[in-house]
C-alpha cells in the first residue's frame, strides 16, 4: 500500500515534469531569437530527447495513476534511454561539445527520477493475477 502512494505522487511529479519539460523545450526549440538565446550553449540532440521524452512523462504518469499493467515498462524505457542519453552527452562534452552546466544536473535528475519511478512501479503496480482483493 506504501508504495502505492509514493507512486500516485511520482506519477503526479511525472505528469507536471513532463508538461514542464514540453513548454521548456519547445521554447528552447522553437521560440524566438531572444528566448532561444536564453538557453545557452545548447546540445541538441539531448533538448531534442527532452522534449520528446515530456510527452512520454505525461503518458507514463496517466499510466502509473491508473495502474495500468505496462505503465512500469514505459518507466523503464524513460530510465535506460535517459541513461543512453546521458552516456552520449558525456562523450559530447569529453569530446570537447559546448554545453551548459544545468544541462548535467538535469539529465542527472532525470535519470535518477525515472530509476526511482520505475522502481516503486514495478513492486506497486502488478498483474492482475498477482493481486490481492479489488482494485
Amino acid at each position: 500500500m506504501k508504495s502505492q502512494r509514493k507512486l500516485k505522487w511520482l506519477a503526479i511529479a511525472a505528469i507536471v515534469f513532463g508538461v514542464l519539460s514540453v513548454l521548456s523545450g519547445g521554447r528552447a526549440l522553437f521560440g524566438n531569437v531572444e528566448a532561444r538565446a536564453i538557453f545557452g550553449n545548447i546540445v541538441s540532440f539531448v533538448l531534442w530527447f527532452n522534449f520528446m521524452a515530456g510527452f512520454v512523462y505525461v503518458l507514463a504518469g496517466a499510466a502509473l495513476l491508473g495502474a495500468k499493467r505496462w505503465a512500469p515498462a514505459v518507466a523503464w524505457f524513460l530510465a535506460l534511454s535517459t541513461v543512453l542519453v546521458s552516456l552520449a552527452f558525456i562523450i559530447h562534452v569529453a569530446t570537447g561539445g559546448a554545453y551548459e552546466m544545468r544541462t548535467v544536473g538535469a539529465l542527472g535528475i532525470r535519470s535518477l527520477f525515472w530509476i526511482a519511478v520505475a522502481l516503486v512501479a514495478r513492486r506497486a503496480v502488478q498483474p492482475s493475477s498477482d493481486r490481492c482483493g479489488p482494485r
